[in-house]
């Protein structure tokens, strides 16, 4: 997001997946201005933890008129989109979201997916595949350790830790949804 997108203050965000990958993402537009921001997520906790995060919106995937709302929310469509998801449905929903000239970042992994390419072509919209965040390391990480030092950036929300010997919790925590970032702690 602040890498590859770098919105402008202002900026409509759409997140697709509420996990560690997509609230950060969430994170990230909220330290640069962005709004609104919006994230599409079928996990109920979740959602409710990106609107305590600062989401103006978290909408269930399943939910009827998405597009339409997305539209609505963002005054003709968002103007950037990070999918952490991959899943064809979604993208196929996400091209339909973004405006015209509109960016659609895709980190996550999965299948194959198809776009119809006159559809991207007649709204402009820009792909962009991101890997590791298109970060440099050396820089990037201290600029986060320094927003979450001065409180803008909580990734502490994220983590749930489990003694190492409930290793099954934390797993059943990733499978629910319970557990954003699963942590193993030992003794």
């Amino acid at each position: 997001m602040l890498n590859r997108l770098r919105p402008e203050p202002g900026s409509s965000l759409v997140v697709i997946g509420a996990g560690g990958v997509g609230l950060t993402a969430l994170m990230a537009a909220i330290v640069r201005g962005c709004d609104p921001v919006i994230v599409i997520e079928p996990v109920a906790s979740r959602r409710a933890l990106a609107t305590e995060l600062g989401a103006k919106a978290a909408l269930d995937p399943t939910a009827a008129g998405l597009v339409g709302t997305v539209h609505d929310l963002t005054s003709g469509g968002a103007h950037h989109i990070v999918d952490t998801t991959s899943r064809p449905e979604m993208l196929r929903r996400a091209v339909a979201i973004l405006r015209p000239r509109g960016d659609l970042a895709l980190v996550g992994v999965g299948t194959t997916v198809a776009f119809n390419v006159m559809s991207l072509l007649a709204k402009g919209i820009r792909v962009h595949g991101v890997l590791e965040g298109d970060a440099n390391p050396a820089r990037f990480i201290p600029e986060l350790v320094d927003l979450h030092q001065r409180g803008l950036f909580p990734l502490d929300r994220l983590i749930a830790t489990f003694p190492f010997e409930n290793i099954g919790a934390a797993v059943d925590g990733m499978r629910d949804g319970s557990a954003i970032k699963p942590v193993l702690t030992f003794d």
